[in-house]
């Protein structure tokens, strides 16, 4: 039965866009939105969980209408906006979680092409050339 149940699935889903990236980050945020909508319950917060059973339809719908859509050139494109925003923000929120936990260095930002520049820490006022521009940057590591 389980076996019959798989296969008529995967013929269903067969030209279908189904879960990608985008799809998981709205699940990720659909779970977020339920979480507040439970905080929002429990404080007897009416209109805040009126907006978060909103949210929770628009959500669903629009999971449901990316992952069963055959239209895939529009849905990979849409994918495609997103992961070229996500990617690079997710890249400046780690690099900056391992700066900021880098204590034997300091980090300078070049004011001319915005190049993080990395010295070492405790060495007093100096100044740095950015070796991709070449402008000065002064400061204390």
């Amino acid at each position: 039965f389980l076996n019959n149940f798989r296969n008529a699935m995967m013929r269903f889903m067969y030209g279908r866009n189904g879960m990608d990236q985008l799809n998981r980050a709205m699940m990720a945020g659909y779970l977020a939105v339920w979480i507040l909508r439970t905080v929002f319950a429990l404080l007897k917060v009416g209109i805040l969980v009126t907006v978060c059973d909103v949210l929770f339809y628009v959500l669903m719908f629009t999971i449901l209408f990316r992952m069963l859509s055959k239209n895939l050139y529009k849905r990979r494109a849409e994918n495609q906006k997103w992961v070229n925003w996500w990617y690079p923000t997710k890249g400046r929120i780690m690099g900056a979680k391992t700066r900021h936990a880098d204590k034997d260095h300091k980090y300078f930002t070049c004011k001319k092409c915005r190049t993080i520049c990395r010295v070492p820490a405790g060495k007093g006022k100096i100044i740095i050339t950015c070796p991709k521009c070449g402008g000065q940057i002064e400061g204390k590591s």
